[in-house]
């Protein structure tokens, strides 16, 4: 599990890109940083996503609705809270710009937040309950294996039910 979540983070570094760079350079993709908190969601959700309002998401490479490798951006507002889900394939984060505090568990507890700021890397492991929060604007780039997807732990928290 180790080796894959090594070899999805190495992918990942290769595959930032937008989706309009994808489309017009026949999959040579090179984005810097500041391109990167530049682009423009195109879908105001994508599979893998938490649902929610405050996050917007661009699909860089693939399909996370589908069988394959993806890699997604989540531009996600500031003082946003994100309930505890879980996802179910694994998949690689890394923050791209702001600070993401990310734990694990069955609800959202502040006590378990780690702090991780522009340039950390973190884990979803397929199916473990996670829930996360941002303090300021933070840019998550996710690489999974689709199909992905997303379950809260309590439905009520789902955004797309209200």
């Amino acid at each position: 599990m180790k080796t894959f979540l090594f070899l999805l983070l190495i992918i990942s570094a290769f595959n930032i890109s937008s989706s309009r760079a994808q489309a017009a350079h026949s999959g040579q993709l090179r984005m810097t940083q500041q391109e990167i908190i530049a682009t423009k969601a195109t879908d105001p959700s994508a599979p893998g996503s938490s649902n929610s309002s405050a996050v917007q998401v661009v699909v860089i490479f693939g399909d996370p609705s589908k069988a394959g490798l993806y890699t997604i951006l989540l531009k996600v507002a500031a003082n946003t809270q994100i309930a505890a889900h879980l996802h179910p394939d694994a998949r690689v984060g890394t923050v791209v710009s702001g600070t993401w505090y990310f734990g694990y568990g069955d609800k959202f507890d502040k006590s378990k937040l780690k702090m991780l700021p522009t340039g950390s890397v973190y884990s979803e492991v397929a199916d473990q309950n996670h829930f996360a929060m941002t303090k300021e604007p933070v840019i998550v780039e996710i690489t999974g294996y689709g199909p992905s997807g997303v379950t809260y732990v309590n439905a009520a928290d789902d955004p797309k039910k209200h």
